[in-house]
């Protein structure tokens, strides 16, 4: 995913309403479908077109197992994801479980590791109880399709991750999306709909920025009006709270009766998957009614066993936490020292305007030759339509690594 879009409106960023779209030329006139060489999908071309037009053409790139750059576009805040107890753990679930987990949870791909994940991921971050899903995507879709029936409502922050968004719109509520970080708006639009059941949803920390939510507020705004809070904590567990626990741990929200945390296991953990935390009662209400639960396959076993892995790690060595919000402070403070504008962290996650789509893709490729990969965002990535590049921090680079990115950075800027 390049990297997390948030749109809350245009996932595609482009216009549904394009003649293309309408199955016309593109210059107003219809095409001849008799013609040889006509294809039903001839509209692909006029919307590559405008992609490479407007300076926002994807591109897929494999890369080598060992890529010789110094990684700071990948989640890896932890530096977990090549850790020889990570990697051997991930090995022998597979030896032992098979390659795959062979059918959906309810039916062959629950293991006693899913389990034994399940218990202690919950217990790491104060949750009552847990449900691990084949990714975070899938965990955000089903906490947000199975806790709202049509007529109730949800309450979505503007800046909300696109899985967020999908969720949304696949549940069957009346959804109001509010300015970003606003608890006031939050509260407005529960007044708006007061009496009816509702669910407001918000990223703990948001991926294009860094900067984390007002979750002690949105829960006060929340409790008194009887509305629960769904928070997507991907990018604060291994980073925020007491020795990586989470955002809702820094914000005292942990195990909260009226609060729903969805999370990943790809990011801090270095492994692949998700999960949603919560009391047992919506943790049993979730396994029996969320639809990417049920009919998908489970978690493979080698990912379990790798994120069970890294949690222990994290467990046992609680200073990478804080190692990985120091990473992330250095990098701000010399970055912006150098004349960047870059957006100071909550977590692991440093943002760095670039004047253009274009100038974005020129400045990640500069540092990719130089031998540094950044992450880049541009519309419709970015809700604000200000192109970035991104950097990540992770709690294994040395303060040499550290000044040797800022260097390459600096360098490669767009004049």
């Amino acid at each position: 995913m390049e990297q997390d879009p948030p749109d809350p409106t245009s996932p595609d960023g482009f216009s549904p309403n394009r003649a293309s779209a309408k199955g016309t030329s593109g210059n107003g006139t219809s095409p001849d479908r008799t013609a040889p060489g006509w294809s039903p999908f001839d509209w692909t071309d006029e919307e590559a077109r405008h992609r490479e037009r407007s300076g926002l053409v994807r591109t897929i790139r494999p890369r080598p197992a060992d890529s010789g750059l110094l990684d700071l576009a990948g989640n890896d805040y932890l530096g977990l994801t090549r850790h020889p107890a990570v990697t051997g753990a991930a090995a022998d679930a597979a030896r032992r479980w098979g390659a795959g987990a062979t059918g959906s949870r309810l039916v062959t791909g629950s293991t006693e590791l899913h389990a034994e994940l399940e218990r202690e991921l919950a217990a790491f971050c104060g949750f009552e109880a847990a449900l691990v899903l084949s990714s975070g995507y899938a965990a955000n879709l089903a906490a947000l399709t199975a806790l709202t029936a049509r007529g109730s409502l949800l309450v979505s922050d503007a800046g909300n991750h696109a899985s967020i968004v999908d969720g949304c719109r696949l549940s069957r509520a009346e959804t109001v999306v509010v300015p970003h970080a606003d608890p006031d708006a939050v509260a407005k639009a529960l007044d708006a709909h007061a009496g009816r059941r509702a669910l407001v949803v918000s990223d703990a920390v948001f991926s294009v920025d860094g900067d984390a939510a007002p979750l002690a507020q949105l829960a006060g705004v929340c409790r008194p009006r009887g509305a629960a809070l769904l928070v997507d904590d991907a990018h604060g567990l291994g980073v925020l709270g007491v020795g990586g626990r989470g955002t809702l741990d820094a914000a005292g929200l942990a195990g909260a009766p009226g609060v729903v945390a969805t999370l990943t296991l790809s990011k801090a953990l270095g492994s692949q998957g998700g999960a949603i935390l919560g009391p047992a009662r919506v943790i049993g209400h979730l396994a029996n009614t969320a639809r990417t639960f049920i009919f998908d396959t489970g978690l493979a076993p080698a990912a379990v066993g790798g994120a069970l892995a890294a949690l222990r790690l994290l467990r046992g060595e609680p200073a990478r936490a804080l190692r990985a919000r120091e990473v992330a402070a250095a990098l701000h403070r010399l970055l912006t020292g150098a004349g960047l504008t870059a957006v100071r962290p909550d977590a692991a996650v440093v943002s760095v305007q670039a004047p253009s789509p274009e100038a974005a893709v020129r400045w990640a490729a500069d540092c990719r030759a130089a031998g540094l990969a950044v992450g880049c965002f541009r519309p419709p990535s970015v809700p604000d339509g200000i192109s970035r590049i991104r950097l990540t921090a992770r709690a294994d680079l040395t303060d040499d690594q550290i000044g040797t990115a800022v260097r390459t950075v600096v360098a490669a800027a767009p004049r």
